[in-house]
């Protein structure tokens, strides 16, 4: 079987490091008895090509919108999950999975409870888009879920993360990217007068309406945040080491690390042409040679 990492090598500002020496492993998709609508799509719809599920990794403001969104761009075959995206669609629309999550969201927002969104609502968020794309033969991009071993051990009863992209830039980059941030309240887009500044300063570009500054973007509270970040996603990173399928990108610009992603992603998914197989039912699979 072949290896999928390779040694560190360096581009730039960019340095693309292996998962901890692990080979690439191929598990079968697995779906868990609630699911079943999934592996029937999974078998009707993906029998004659592969699907994947990607996962990208990075802490707030080290550039894993930017990254996302240029992965869809290179590879259609991707649809985008975005977990933060989603919630506030559902809210919007006031449906029953969004008013579920929207007491959990309020509580957070009040500082009266602390309470997050329960995993079990995530999940339920996640497949609901996970069965449309496997529906239209597309693999899943997952950004923002799973967050934590917890998360990701939930997940894994439904659907099975065989590709991780994790993103490391360096917290004083993230600092300085943040702290220039200014949002739109009522859709969350970002905008920053030093990479991506709105038309009109000050004010959205779709809606005209003003645009805030959170308390949590000030450089203390951003700190906070990144060491928060890195005490849960640790054992994640392992995790995935441990399942063989995580590949870490270091550097400071998206624009320097993206060129090695679209390499490893080439290289990942150019198994799918060479070494196709039928795998027991849920669509064609890499073989291990």
């Amino acid at each position: 079987m072949r290896s999928v990492i390779t040694p560190a090598r360096n581009f730039g500002t960019a340095v693309l490091r292996g998962g901890g020496g692990h080979h690439r492993r191929h598990h079968p998709r697995r779906v868990c008895p609630s699911s079943r609508s999934l592996a029937s799509l999974a078998h009707d719809e993906t029998h004659c090509s592969s699907s994947h599920s990607l996962l990208i990794l990075g802490k707030p403001g080290g550039g894993k919108g930017t990254i996302s969104g240029k992965i869809l761009s290179d590879f259609p075959q991707f649809r985008h999950v975005s977990t933060g995206d989603e919630l506030r669609r559902h809210v919007r629309n006031g449906t029953e999975l969004g008013k579920e999550a929207k007491k959990y969201m309020d509580g957070t927002l009040s500082r009266r409870s602390g309470c997050l969104v329960p995993d079990s609502v995530m999940i339920d968020l996640v497949m609901g888009d996970a069965l449309e794309a496997v529906k239209s033969g597309q693999s899943l991009l997952l950004d923002g879920f799973p967050r934590t071993m917890e998360q990701a051990a939930a997940l894994d009863t439904n659907l099975d993360v065989d590709l991780v992209i994790n993103l490391c830039v360096p917290n004083e980059v993230i600092i300085e990217r943040i702290s220039d941030r200014w949002i739109h309240p009522g859709s969350g887009r970002i905008y920053s007068y030093s990479y991506r500044p709105p038309k009109n300063r000050g004010v959205d570009d779709e809606t005209g309406e003003p645009l805030i500054q959170r308390d949590d973007d000030k450089p203390e509270s951003v700190l906070r945040r990144l060491e928060k970040y890195e005490a849960v996603t640790r054992p994640l990173v392992r995790y995935y080491e441990e399942k063989g399928v995580i590949q870490t990108f270091r550097g400071t610009e998206s624009d320097v690390i993206y060129p090695e992603v679209k390499r490893w992603l080439d290289d990942q998914l150019s198994e799918d042409i060479d070494h196709p197989i039928l795998d027991s039912g849920y669509g064609m699979k890499k073989a291990n040679a």
